[in-house]
């Protein structure tokens, strides 16, 4: 399976050698010996390699991996280029339009957004092949609680937005007063109409950025001209 090789790997060593961490791998590992699980082994800690920890400045949280195949590829929400857009991404691009006036794009691939600082992080980071929530209980709650963690105890403004109510649950160690911690309904088409739609996360989270000096996220996902997948 793929290592964290940047300055995550740091803040996330004590992680690794729990009792519950070495559990998790060797269940991992077993499932990915004898079922098909998602993302593939290498793309594990995507978000973490695309968005090192100096980096982050925008936390989206999402459950865990999409779970049919070539859709995971390690980022929350994110789907490969040539793969049909799913409806809570549809639903989240419908927001940006109506927040920033965004083109809707062509394709669900999120990685200029990973490139920028935003952690497009799953709670759990594994699923097995067209069985959601699959991998619940595993212990990756464990880990990316302690991200949370790590990213809450940053000296500097960073943005969450937690999306439903297990994000927000999974957002209750959030305290630091230079952190802005944004909530709203799950983008799913069950909830989106609750209070997603309307939001405006994407311009409240670029002012706040902006407000502490730094640099606005550039949500605007590019088409893909076919043929050049």
């Amino acid at each position: 399976m793929a290592a964290i090789s940047n300055d995550w790997k740091e803040p996330l060593a004590e992680e690794f050698k729990k009792p519950y961490y070495r559990k998790l791998y060797e269940a991992v590992r077993r499932e990915y010996q004898t079922k098909t699980i998602y993302p593939g082994a290498n793309d594990l800690f995507s978000a973490f390699e695309l968005t090192p920890l100096h980096a982050v400045k925008v936390v989206i949280l999402g459950q865990d991996p999409y779970h049919e195949p070539g859709q995971a590829h390690g980022l929350c929400f994110s789907v490969k280029p040539e793969i049909t857009i799913p409806p809570s991404l549809e639903n989240i691009y419908k927001e940006l339009q109506d927040d920033l006036g965004l083109k809707i794009p062509n394709n669900g691939y999120l990685e200029k957004w990973a490139k920028q600082g935003v952690l497009l992080l799953n709670t759990v980071l594994t699923v097995r092949a067209h069985q959601a929530n699959s991998h619940q209980g595993l212990g990756w709650e464990n880990f990316t609680d302690a991200v949370i963690r790590i990213l809450n105890a940053e000296d500097r403004p960073i943005v969450y937005m937690l999306w439903g109510r297990p994000a927000q649950q999974k957002g209750a160690v959030l305290d630091n007063p230079k952190q802005l911690v944004l909530k709203a309904p799950h983008p799913s088409p069950l909830s989106a109409y609750r209070g997603f739609f309307g939001c405006r996360h994407f311009s409240r989270a670029n002012a706040f950025l902006a407000e502490n000096g730094l640099s606005p996220i550039d949500w605007q996902i590019e088409d893909i001209v076919q043929g050049y997948v």
